[in-house]
């Protein structure tokens, strides 16, 4: 692994001072290789965290421009970058945030025929993309790939987090669920932020705790959210974790399969 320099120390010493994570879980940071699909809402502050945390290499996955309307929500953007495509000017952003980032830029839409190809380099996925397409088509690589899948999501006030790593059992021998076990099927209609709104806060909050699950995971500290779910509601300012049930039936590691 490599070692951390001095400018490092410095720039990270608030974590290393952490039990939980200090030098060699900052090592594991600077080693990770984690990619990113979606740069909306969710995406904006999970780069911005990972990039803050030392991550290695972030790579940025999204084939859109920055329109008018992002602005409410996607921080890194401004007035001045509105037409651009949004990949590389967060990758710009970010570079600004920390330089010894890496980004890798891929300036295309992922569907089932380029996945496997785009996550194959990487170690750990954080979809925070808004079409359920993509949200299937995310997971069933990383089932294939056994790549650890942090997936988030948010409408109106509301939000939650998930951790997905359907290779592993739990306790009771029970295969641990995969996206498919919560969402099988794509559905006909589906809800987007421009028909039901969202508050630009919320997406904050959600992409805020899907990066702190990265760290967890990558540095192996505190307790995995997998085969279960973060639920936030922003009315009520209240927060729960429920456990998610593993379908048989599912496509991936169902026992049909």
């Amino acid at each position: 692994m490599t070692a951390l320099t001095e400018a490092e120390i410095a720039r990270y010493q608030r974590h290393i001072v952490l039990k939980e994570i200090g030098g060699a879980g900052q090592q594991k940071l600077k080693a990770a290789r984690i990619a990113l699909v979606g740069l909306g809402g969710l995406g904006h502050p999970v780069a911005q965290y990972l990039a803050a945390a030392g991550i290695g290499t972030l790579a940025l996955i999204d084939d859109d421009t920055v329109s008018l309307s992002n602005l409410q929500r996607q921080v890194l953007f401004s007035d001045n970058m509105l037409g651009q495509d949004k990949a590389p000017a967060v990758a710009d952003a970010l570079g600004a945030l920390n330089p010894h980032l890496d980004t890798h830029i891929h300036r295309k839409r992922l569907d089932e025929d380029n996945v496997d190809a785009l996550l194959a380099p990487y170690d750990l996925v954080i979809d925070g993309s808004d079409n359920f397409a993509t949200r299937l088509a995310v997971n069933d690589a990383c089932f294939r790939g056994q790549k650890t899948l942090i997936s988030g999501a948010v409408a109106r006030f509301d939000g939650h987090v998930m951790t997905f790593k359907p290779w592993l059992k739990d306790a009771d021998g029970t295969p641990l669920p995969c996206y498919r076990s919560f969402m099988p099927l794509a559905p006909q209609e589906e809800d987007d932020c421009a028909s039901v709104g969202i508050v630009g806060a919320l997406t904050g909050i959600i992409g805020s705790l899907m990066a702190l699950e990265a760290i967890k995971e990558i540095t192996e500290t505190g307790i995995s959210l997998a085969g279960h779910m973060l639920i936030y509601d922003g009315l009520a300012g209240t927060m729960r974790r429920v456990k998610l049930n593993w379908d048989p039936q599912n496509a991936n590691n169902g026992t049909s399969t």
